[in-house]
């Protein structure tokens, strides 16, 4: 079926010229090909409808299914304030896009409706890729909703502006802050999952003593911005303001589940001291701090980059999509790229690479569980031909 994929990449003044850019180059390296499918990554800093705009304008009828990012990935690195466009092509390959606009208010509801679309679509589709709100919404409720054996589903919280909370999703026709864009990938296309964290415990033990929804207030009994104060020496009152209330994410927590520890990371620390997450905690129970160092990083990307191969089987991958927790980016601040470098290794030189920082991270569970909802990960997805069955 001759499955190919290409990238297009452009940094513009406004969201509908570097759509209109990035879609340009994507096509001319893509060749004879008409594309069935395209994945957007978009700075937060353009507007959606824009973007969507200035890439439909050389593809009418191409379904579009993204992300907003602060920073975008491509072969060549970090890609800030840009549109990175991944298209692709192939005889026997089809995909619908979909846009979900409730997921903040009901992400049970939302994830009602995607399996009913993943029913209606059971005899032909493969994968489902989706994208939701990393601030708003209850992404652990959305996953325990999911259950299927038969189609892969994988996707990402979108990212953004960490003062304002400002993000997207984004589909051909419809897209704004708060829903779900969701691609319904049908015919000969596999997708190989792939994901690690480099966070690892440190020794110091809390109990959870106190949390309401999203909200983490109190470790030990004491407000968790104080925790951290004794443990760093910034005193309670500084995490509550830039730069540490948004930093206290490089230093998640390893919620106590048993065999393997769980992470949570915070999105903010409040004015209240208490961490603002995007995935509840009950109360009572022990977590652990977590630090991470770009080794343990680099590490975990190509664990990750392995993984995914390896879910090819005798494919080779056309397209690596990366969706790293943004919690890297802090970390690698001084070393931009790393991450993408770690999985080139792995990959191949030649491998187009697109991705982007997220909130969140959504993987298959094995057998017929729910998908699981991650944080700190890095998710590496190889995109490649299925083999026919003898």
């Amino acid at each position: 079926m001759s499955l190919k994929a290409a990238i297009g990449q452009a940094q513009a003044l406004d969201g509908r010229e570097a759509g209109l850019q990035a879609a340009h180059q994507a096509l001319n390296r893509l060749g004879s090909g008409v594309p069935f499918l395209g994945i957007v990554i978009a700075s937060y800093q353009y507007e959606a409808r824009q973007v969507v705009s200035g890439i439909t304008s050389l593809i009418s009828d191409l379904p579009l299914v993204g992300f907003s990012s602060p920073s975008g990935l491509t072969n060549d690195g970090e890609q800030p304030h840009s549109v990175i466009l991944a298209l692709f092509t192939a005889n026997d390959c089809q995909a619908d896009a979909h846009w979900f606009p409730g997921y903040a208010q009901s992400s049970r509801e939302t994830a009602a409706r995607l399996m009913q679309v993943v029913n209606e679509n059971r005899k032909s589709a493969q994968t489902v890729l989706f994208f939701a709100d990393g601030f708003n919404g209850d992404a652990e409720q959305f996953c325990a909703a999911l259950v299927d054996d038969q189609v892969q589903l994988v996707g990402a919280l979108s990212s953004g502006d960490l003062h304002t909370g400002n993000t997207y999703q984004l589909t051909t026709l419809q897209s704004g802050s708060g829903g779900m864009a969701a691609a319904v990938l049908k015919g000969g296309l596999k997708v190989g999952v792939g994901y690690a964290h480099g966070w690892s415990p440190v020794g110091t033990q809390f109990r959870v003593t106190r949390s309401r929804g999203f909200w983490l207030r109190t470790l030990d009994g004491r407000p968790a911005s104080e925790t951290y104060a004794q443990l760093f020496g910034y005193p309670a009152r500084e995490w509550a303001f830039p730069p540490l209330n948004h930093l206290v994410r490089l230093y998640p927590l390893g919620i106590d589940r048993g065999e393997d520890l769980l992470v949570r990371a915070p999105l903010r620390v409040e004015a209240d001291g208490s961490f603002r997450m995007n995935a509840p905690i009950g109360d009572g129970v022990d977590a652990y701090l977590l630090v991470a160092s770009p080794r343990s990083c680099r590490e975990a990307a190509q664990q990750a980059a392995r993984q995914a191969l390896l879910g090819l089987g005798d494919s080779k991958p056309v397209l690596i999509l990366m969706l790293v927790d943004i919690g890297w980016q802090m970390l690698l601040k001084g070393q931009s790229g790393a991450e993408v470098q770690a999985v080139r290794e792995i990959v191949g030189e030649n491998v187009p690479i697109a991705g982007g920082y997220t909130l969140g991270q959504i993987v298959p569970g094995p057998g017929i569980n729910s998908p699981q909802f991650l944080n700190q990960h890095i998710l590496v997805l190889a995109f490649g031909e299925a083999k026919e069955k003898e």
